[in-house]
């Protein structure tokens, strides 16, 4: 079985994340979302996030047909953390957005374990964050 491991906040879910899921979902068998803990959306976002508890979020991930497993993380406070993460569940591939801010860590993790880093093109939509401030929530 080849697993495809991405990652995210997905706090208010919009058509690109649906495509990156929907594009990293073919480069695999089973697809696994890490899902950010609240203080780690705080964290990155600013306190005004997550719109959605991490229970919201991981609810409205799992009602998504292309996703087969949500990890629900713990508050996370350092890269070590994830690696160990990332190690346990042994991904073929770690899909990652053009332009992650973050990637050059995801390239390591991929590295340590063996896996494949591949970038899916970013979807010029609305973020999140950028759909929050139209709607007065930041």
């Amino acid at each position: 079985m080849k697993k495809v491991l991405v990652g995210g906040c997905f706090d208010f879910i919009h058509y690109g994340h649906i495509v990156f899921l929907r594009e990293a979902k073919k480069l695999g068998d089973h697809l696994i979302v890490l899902l950010e803990s609240d203080e780690n959306v705080r964290k990155t976002k600013g306190e005004a996030r997550p719109i959605h508890s991490q229970s919201q979020r991981k609810e409205m991930l799992e009602s998504l047909s292309i996703i087969n497993e949500v990890i629900a993380l713990p508050p996370m406070h350092s890269d070590q953390e994830y690696f160990a993460v990332v190690d346990k569940i042994k991904p073929s591939i770690i899909a990652v957005t053009q332009g992650d801010p973050i990637i050059e860590k995801k390239k390591q993790q991929a590295q340590s374990i063996g896996a494949e880093l591949i970038t899916i093109p970013k979807v010029h939509t609305p973020s999140t964050s950028q759909l929050a401030k139209l709607l007065g929530l930041e």
